[in-house]
């Protein structure tokens, strides 16, 4: 069953977002235009793209000076950026984002559980 939602609807900032509530909004939103999703190619320049920015962002945050009349950039946009890029390849793909983070930190929390310093307080 496919979900359908208003490609402008606003998320309840009290209810929390979920990967599967922002899959959907994502295809909400493509969905709406006949171009649909960029091929896999340029998804993935865009994901450098994205990925640049943030660099640039990270820079001017930590001693780069921005060329004249260059934003300093918003980070938390640039990230949004690029997280709306990476639901937009696992769209294309099929794939759940959801489902591929809990593999992920298994993964971590089981390869690195004795890999770093844990704090005492803990």
């Amino acid at each position: 069953m496919r979900l359908v939602f208003s490609y402008s609807a606003r998320m309840n900032p009290e209810v929390p977002l979920t990967f599967e509530a922002a899959r959907a909004r994502v295809d909400a939103y493509i969905s709406q235009f006949k171009e649909g999703y960029f091929p896999p190619l340029l998804m993935l320049a865009r994901l450098t793209e994205e990925t640049g920015e943030i660099a640039r962002v990270i820079a001017h945050q930590n001693g780069k000076t921005p060329k004249p009349g260059e934003d300093v950039g918003d980070l938390e946009l640039e990230l949004a950026d690029l997280l709306f890029v990476m639901i937009c390849m696992a769209n294309e793909r099929g794939l759940s984002l959801e489902r591929g983070f809990e593999r992920m930190m298994t993964k971590v929390e089981t390869r690195d559980a004795d890999r770093w310093t844990k704090k005492e307080n803990l």
